[in-house]
């Protein structure tokens, strides 16, 4: 071996161990750098032709391993995403109150019937009768709050789907840049410096969205969903805004899509299976959904406790001007009650002035006990036969799907059921039905039991349309489709409906119940599709309902209702017009007997027992249809509120710890060691001492020889 050979030998050992002390030098430096992957140059060792020439200096490479590094972007993934719903749950359960909080919907919800039982108690009291009013009215008013913190909570998430969407984008976009800069350090043998910064965006862009990454041979990342949609490869996606403000049920929001450079688009939000983005799109469009549908169908059925008892009842003196809700319906259909009712005219120190008896079953009336009357068969001749009975006592009027009461003098009305065979339509009695007397107000309506027949005239004017979009499963539109309402009857706006071709046959049927309430039954094969309603221009003769309103089809139509109920304007100004008393008519009673009375607070118990009474309740977001009374159902409601945030903390909590451990072991395998890097730098600096060592051995050796010569 020649001197040369050894110098050479020896002065690639020298910067072998030079570049290797770098290195580990580098390393020790960003110990704490987020992002950062511990870097190494291998020493190589030369042969030529069997003989030793000395090492080489391999191109520095980060130490890293792609099971870990998908593991690890998968758990922050799934830990973002629940962690952005626990938040918000957490934040919007946390407005309802635990059911034993005095401020609580469920404590204001208790309280409004226990003070109407202590009102009935003590009828003549003022002042207690003000307390029942202000408590009814502080429970819809919590309603209504509740309602508008689910609203703000949904127009968040929206906002900040957005904000995320902006930041993925910027993110994309950094990385594709850094790929550049990547595979330009990679040629000229080190491209550890980029590709630790597009590591660390990396893993800021996986807590946004569910990402997996892989790389060429130069080190470029090419990035796409988990589930495999490219995001970016030669050029970043662009993803686009999720149109639409506001948190409304009614509020439709655009899909997220993802645009290429070159204009193309493709539905991207079925795709995003992890992230905040996921987390905020289950809160919009499922959980925040769920949660205002419980809400409303919790209020409308407490507003409908009260207002059937409180229309069963009547204050004392009684009112002269009683008005009817809108129904929905017209005078020509059908009346379709059964039962006995009585209708008193009653003066203002509680004397019956005359009494109408409606016999239903037998389709009469009669006027202080004399001989029957029909009634015919329609509402309009009903309205008919009241203004012929009670002469020019009592003006009897329906309009706009209103019925309503105009007593002349000071005279009132009041409405008594029949003990033993009540009237009933659709479940409800005369003076419930017709909302006479109620309690709480709404502009539309928030009961769906109409009592109308297949067999009814429809009542909407030909032509008009019903649209719907139709959506799979994971939320992607199948399909776009107007029903035109044609024919006559409601059987024929059934058939409009369930047509497999030009109606939504394929995916659903529908059909009227026996109390006239829309019903809907999912097509075998297409039980995970979606009906939504977007628009209905349709509107029922005389009414000014359209058909989702008057059947309650739609998310906007159930899941808005919580806000509509305000107490009756007079009884808010006046408490002595709460109903807290009962006629006191029976089969011999006659005109000049007294059947009213101050002290009489019977109605007001009917309407606290009302509480407890078994009553329906449709299904409403995450709770099925049930018989229940308004305690088990709010019960149900808090107990799922309640689950719901206790569910996604949960979750949240065991996501994090499986995120943190997938951290751990992906840092123990990148990490910087520094114990492990202060024994290289011990061992390079030995290597290094050897090869200075052997030059100055080899320059021993040149001495000599000269001396020699």
């Amino acid at each position: 071996m020649s001197i040369s050979t050894i110098l050479g030998t020896a002065l690639s050992g020298l910067g072998a161990s030079q570049a290797s002390l770098r290195q580990t030098a580098n390393n020790i430096a960003n110990v704490n750098t987020e992002g950062y992957a511990r870097t190494t140059a291998p020493t190589i060792a030369r042969n030529v032709a069997g003989a030793g020439l000395g090492v080489s200096q391999a191109d520095v490479r980060r130490i890293t391993d792609q099971f870990l590094l998908s593991t690890s972007l998968s758990a922050s993934s799934d830990a973002a995403a629940w962690r952005t719903r626990a938040d918000v749950l957490d934040r919007v359960q946390a407005q309802f109150g635990a059911p034993d909080d005095p401020g609580s919907v469920f404590s204001r919800l208790n309280s409004a019937f226990a003070d109407i039982g202590i009102a009935a108690q003590d009828p003549v009291s003022g002042v207690r009768r003000m307390q029942a009013v202000n408590s009814v009215k502080a429970l819809f008013d919590e309603f209504t709050r509740l309602d508008r913190q689910i609203r703000s909570a949904r127009a968040e998430a929206q906002q900040q789907i957005n904000t995320s969407i902006d930041r993925t984008n910027q993110l994309l976009k950094e990385i594709s840049n850094l790929n550049t800069d990547i595979t330009r350090g990679v040629i000229q043998g080190d491209g550890t410096g980029a590709q630790n910064r597009q590591s660390a965006l990396i893993d800021e862009l996986s807590e946004l969205i569910d990402v997996r990454v892989e790389r060429n041979e130069l080190g470029a990342a090419t990035i796409r969903t988990s589930d495999g949609v490219l995001l970016l490869g030669q050029y970043a996606m662009t993803l686009q805004r999720s149109a639409g403000s506001g948190g409304a049920p009614e509020t439709v929001y655009s899909r997220i899509t993802a645009t290429a450079p070159s204009g193309s688009s493709i539905d991207l939000q079925a795709n995003i299976q992890g992230g905040r983005i996921f987390g905020l799109l289950a809160l919009r469009d499922t959980e925040l959904v769920e949660m205002s549908a419980e809400l409303s169908e919790l209020a409308a059925g407490t507003a409908d406790a009260l207002n059937r008892a409180q229309s069963d009842a009547v204050s004392v003196p009684p009112p002269s001007s009683i008005q009817g809700r809108n129904t929905g319906l017209m005078g020509t259909d059908a009346l379709n009650f059964s039962g006995a009712s009585t209708i008193a005219l009653v003066a203002d120190d509680g004397t019956l002035v005359s009494r109408v008896d409606v016999d239903f079953d037998a389709g009469t009336l009669s006027v202080d006990g004399a001989s029957p009357v029909t009634i015919g068969t329609t509402i309009d001749s009903f309205t008919n036969a009241l203004n012929t009975a009670f002469g020019t006592s009592v003006t009897v009027d329906f309009a706009q799907g209103s019925l309503s009461f105009e007593a002349s003098g000071t005279n009132g009305i009041g409405f008594l059921q029949d003990s033993t065979s009540p009237s009933d339509r659709a479940g409800r009695s005369m003076a419930a039905f017709f909302g006479l007397n109620d309690l709480l107000t709404s502009p539309r309506p928030t009961q769906y039991a109409t009592g109308l027949s297949g067999a009814d005239p429809h009542g909407f004017t030909n032509g008009q349309t019903l649209d719907f979009t139709i959506n799979t499963g994971d939320g992607r539109s199948a399909s776009d489709i107007s029903v035109t309402i044609s024919g006559t009857s409601l059987n024929d706006v059934l058939t409009s409906l369930n047509d497999t071709s030009t109606g939504l046959g394929r995916y659903a049927s529908f059909s009227l119940n026996s109390e006239g309430r829309l019903q809907s039954t999912p097509v075998t094969g297409a039980e995970s599709y979606q009906i939504n309603l977007n628009t209905d221009n349709s509107i029922r003769s005389g009414s000014g309902l359209s058909f989702s309103q008057i059947f309650g089809f739609g998310n906007s139509v159930l899941a808005g209702r919580a806000s509509v109920f305000s107490v009756r304007e007079d009884i808010a100004r006046n408490p002595d017009l709460l109903s807290l008393a009962q006629l006191d008519i029976s089969a011999t009673t006659s005109a000049g007997a007294i059947v009213l009375g101050k002290g009489d607070g019977r109605g007001g118990f009917a309407i606290q027992k009302a509480l407890e009474t078994t009553r329906e309740f449709q299904t409403a977001g995450s709770l099925s249809s049930t018989n229940s009374s308004l305690t088990d159902f709010a019960g149900r409601f808090a107990v799922t509120t309640g689950s719901r945030s206790a569910t996604a903390d949960r979750e949240a909590q065991t996501a994090l710890s499986l995120s943190t451990e997938a951290d751990l072991r992906r840092a123990n395998v990148e990490g910087v060691n520094i114990d492990e890097e202060l024994a290289n730098m011990t061992m390079f600096q030995q290597s290094y001492n050897a090869a200075a060592r052997l030059i100055q051995a080899a320059k021993e050796l040149n001495d000599v020889l000269l001396r020699m010569v």
